[in-house]
């Protein structure tokens, strides 16, 4: 079938995005689904910085490509072998396909999935192809990449069963479209990975539509403190709005050993000798570098960042031991995207999950690199795309 996608042809283009246009919306076509696949309706997606990173060239995917994983639709067609979705349902995409049979998926850690991974890397589905061609370009059909599994700036996806959940509909489209990444990613680095406990003291490090997920976690957990750090005033007002106890400025030209100590000593109390967890959101090595240091003896430090590659962490080795100290990474929020998504949905309509507050706009399919500006700039906490009406 014929749809329309926003491709993105050669990374690492100028800003602003608006007048660079990195991604090109295109007539492609897409084969249909086949054995344990399903076709999608795209209704809406949003704009999230590991788009934004591979537009910029720092997570580096092969091209041409259609971005987008952070998306909602309605399920058109299903192929032989679907037993999870039928036609009609909402889904969320979840950018992580667990193949179900290898030992992370086995063993319950599906975001560990070693054929999914590989599949993401390589752009391709979890079957191993491509769906997406170009045409009208010589005799062949010329092959666009997917990203993560879902390609969903686009009218109309093909997914692996395993990408995608059905979700309640009674919570509103635009709303079940942030708990494929930023919600399972940052409440689950909560709820799962740091295993946050009631009263405790939690430090978010980024206030980017992750961080703020983390923030409300941590709120729906009962964590007596909840300290948000950035580096922008306007990011920090909206953290206190939602239930930031402590909000810290961070200045980019200060040493951090500097950040770390103001913080650790205007906390005062029994926070004096830091939190008992912080949570790395913003992707960059001094941010991890400041969760650190301002996470108590005994706590746990929780990186979900994606840097580039080349970023490595400088830590004092010997404070692991000495302080018993836990470091870990968490990918889409360590989450079980069949067993979490319905809690959250849960956490919505009691009112516990206020996921109306993150959508700082919706704008239609044809802006969609202004809406990259928009986040590049750090103006929004999420702005997604309406593709519900695109044919």
């Amino acid at each position: 079938m014929k749809i329309r996608a926003a491709v993105l042809e050669q990374m690492g283009k100028p800003v602003p995005y608006s007048v660079s246009k990195p991604l090109i919306i295109e007539e492609l076509e897409l084969d249909e689904p086949e054995q344990d696949e399903v076709l999608v309706k795209m209704w809406y997606v949003g704009l999230c910085h590991s788009d934004l990173s591979v537009i910029n060239g720092s997570r580096p995917r092969p091209t041409p490509m259609v971005l987008g994983h952070e998306a909602v639709g309605q399920v058109l067609q299903i192929g032989p072998g679907v037993d999870n979705v039928s036609v009609g349902d909402m889904v969320s995409c979840i950018f992580v396909p667990g193949c179900g049979q290898c030992e992370g998926c086995r063993i319950g850690r599906p975001t560990t999935c070693i054929p999914g991974a590989e599949a993401n890397k390589r752009g391709v589905l979890l079957c191993g192809k491509t769906h997406l061609f170009r045409t009208g370009r010589g005799t062949d059909r010329q092959p666009v990449y997917h990203m993560g599994g879902t390609s969903g700036f686009a009218t109309h996806a093909v997914l692996s069963k395993h990408s995608v959940v059905k979700v309640d509909q009674g919570i509103p489209p635009e709303y079940a479209a942030l708990l494929g990444c930023g919600v399972i990613t940052g409440v689950g680095a909560v709820t799962n990975s740091a295993k946050v406990s009631f009263g405790s003291s939690v430090a978010i490090v980024g206030l980017g539509g992750v961080g703020v997920c983390a923030l409300l976690g941590a709120k729906a957990c009962g964590a007596g403190q909840i300290v948000a750090v950035d580096l922008d005033p306007r990011k920090l007002a909206k953290a206190k709005e939602l239930g930031a106890t402590h909000t810290f400025l961070v200045h980019k030209d200060d040493p951090i050993s500097k950040t770390v100590e103001t913080i650790r000593s205007q906390l005062g109390g029994i926070s004096r000798g830091g939190v008992d967890y912080a949570l790395e959101m913003a992707g960059s090595g001094p941010a991890l570098q400041i969760a650190y240091g301002i996470t108590k003896p005994g706590g746990t430090t929780v990186t979900i960042g994606l840097p580039d590659p080349a970023v490595h962490l400088d830590i004092q080795q010997v404070s692991i031991t000495a302080e018993e100290r836990t470091l870990i990474g968490s990918y889409l929020g360590s989450g079980v995207a069949t067993r979490d998504l319905p809690r959250y949905v849960d956490l919505y309509k009691k009112g516990s999950l206020p996921l109306e507050k993150l959508v700082s706009g919706i704008i239609p399919f044809r802006e969609i690199n202004q809406g990259f500006d928009m986040l590049e700039k750090g103006e929004v906490i999420r702005v997604l795309v309406n593709l519900k009406d695109e044919k």
